[in-house]
């Protein structure tokens, strides 16, 4: 990467524009991607510590944050209809702040995309050693990799058959979920009675830990939505790319509002919010298990296991598409910009390659150099949206003014609710540096933000440096031109 020259804006070409990759993604698999993209492990796993921290507060929590989440998505969707491109945000960052800009959101997720594939493998192999008693759990962790590595390497539609089916299954099981819990609500599924209120406004109240709790439950949330973002970046490659990003990105708000908010509500209306299980078993598990349904624990380890091996095969993509959009724009090592089979398999490769050494440290060095990994991308996505909501409000402009028929998807109450999305972002930031757990991902991710907005800056102004003979003769020469159209007339 240290050896790669960021072109000045007027020298790349437009991203996405006559891209070399495929266009294998159909609507359905955008659709289903959209759909299924919500619904991830940090909702069936990680809500269980937000809602022991929070209480039945975290309702509030997961709707704040999925506010903000909301108008996030509708920006990033506003600048991904006028312009599809498989970089997504670090394309929009580019164009709008400038080469650094794009250079340092690029990479700082594509690291964030790949420490997550880590996470995710060893999370699934986890529950298959727990099935399969005995079995090494690096064994399952390679072959998860071989698998979501090939598939991504042979055709971009591989990834979306795979998705579609992965968001199929989540999709039907938080659907079973929230159905069975408003049957059981109502006091009309077999076997139970309503609960009412009761677990809404006892053991402390709706605010047992305070709003230090509310606070926690809110940190957690906004890392439960994480990864939305991928579904933008795989609209590049679909057969309508203006179509399929404003299709997703206009559902974003039902979706968000039913899967979240609706099923944290039914959760800590069910079941008391101090109960061990929250924790110990997941919150849906140990919902089920009050419900009375045989094998809940096995169902949700299913799901899980599904949603880990739905997160897995989208990381390795998103990482891989967002590598290749970088060094299209020399913003990286050129060797991984090779396209063949229309698949940037180099990409693939690179990334799926920096996921397994990520598994080994984890192994290794899980107190070191893992954990410096964890707590470098511990506020990434946030630094990320951050980008979002400043390169929307500059390209908004710009496209009122030179292109507003390119303006399909608005940001709504532009410019003002952009300013509250950057103002919620900072007020994320500031409340996780207050926290003493989250005070150390803070430092790591700005530490991390810093190196490579610094080595992106130094590229960009080398890269002016270079081009900046050749720009002025190109000056003189359009100066020469117009001066002799001028003596001819």
């Amino acid at each position: 990467m240290s050896q790669s020259t960021i072109a000045p804006p007027e020298r790349q070409a437009a991203p996405g524009s006559g891209s070399p990759l495929g266009n294998g993604l159909k609507q359905r698999h955008l659709s289903m991607i959209a759909l299924g993209g919500v619904i991830g492990a940090g909702l069936f796993v990680g809500s269980g510590a937000g809602i022991a921290a929070a209480g039945p507060s975290i309702v509030i929590a997961y709707a704040v944050s999925g506010l903000l989440v909301m108008f996030v998505m509708r920006m990033l969707g506003e600048m991904s209809a006028a312009n599809p491109a498989s970089g997504s945000f670090s394309v929009h960052a580019d164009r709008a702040i400038g080469p650094w800009a794009g250079f340092t959101a690029g990479w700082m997720f594509w690291t964030l995309l790949c420490v997550g594939v880590a996470i995710e493998a060893i999370g699934a192999a986890h529950i298959m050693t727990g099935w399969f008693p005995g079995t090494p759990s690096w064994v399952w962790v390679l072959a998860f990799m071989a698998l979501f590595c090939g598939s991504n390497l042979a055709a971009v539609s591989n990834f979306g058959e795979f998705e579609f089916w992965f968001a199929a299954l989540k999709i039907g099981a938080i659907a079973l979920f929230l159905g069975l819990g408003v049957l059981a609500v109502l006091g009309v599924l077999p076997g139970t009675s309503s609960p009412g209120a009761s677990n809404l406004v006892h053991d402390g109240g709706f605010l047992p830990n305070g709003v230090d709790g509310l606070l926690v439950g809110l940190l957690a949330s906004v890392v439960a939505y994480g990864g939305l973002e991928t579904v933008t970046i795989a609209a590049a490659e679909s057969q309508d790319p203006v179509k399929g990003v404003a299709k997703a990105v206009k559902t974003t708000m039902w979706r968000i509002a039913i899967v979240y908010v609706g099923s944290m509500l039914l959760i800590v209306t069910l079941l008391p919010w101090n109960d061990p299980a929250v924790v110990e078993d997941g919150p849906y598990a140990a919902t089920l298990d009050r419900l009375g349904i045989p094998g809940a624990g096995q169902i949700m380890n299913v799901v899980i296991l599904v949603a880990l091996l739905s997160a897995m095969n989208a990381n390795i993509y998103g990482s891989s598409r967002m590598a290749y959009s970088l060094v299209s724009r020399g913003q990286g090592p050129k060797a991984l910009g090779k396209v063949s089979g229309r698949v940037p398999r180099r990409a693939v490769l690179a990334s799926s390659g920096f996921g397994f050494v990520t598994v080994l440290l984890s192994y290794w060095y899980p107190d070191t150099l893992f954990a410096w990994l964890l707590n470098m991308v511990g506020g990434v996505i946030l630094v990320v949206w951050g980008f979002i909501a400043v390169s929307q409000f500059v390209l908004r402009r710009r496209l009122e003014r030179e292109a507003p028929q390119k303006l399909t998807v608005k940001m709504w109450g532009f410019p003002y609710l952009t300013w509250v999305a950057l103002a919620g972002v900072a007020g994320v930031l500031v409340l996780m540096a207050m926290d003493g757990d989250t005070r150390v991902q803070v430092i790591f991710t700005g530490g991390l933000t810093v190196a490579l907005a610094v080595t992106g800056y130094v590229m960009q102004r080398r890269a002016a440096a270079t081009a900046a003979p050749g720009a002025a003769e190109a000056a003189e020469a359009a100066e020469a031109a117009e001066a002799a159209e001028a003596a001819e007339a």
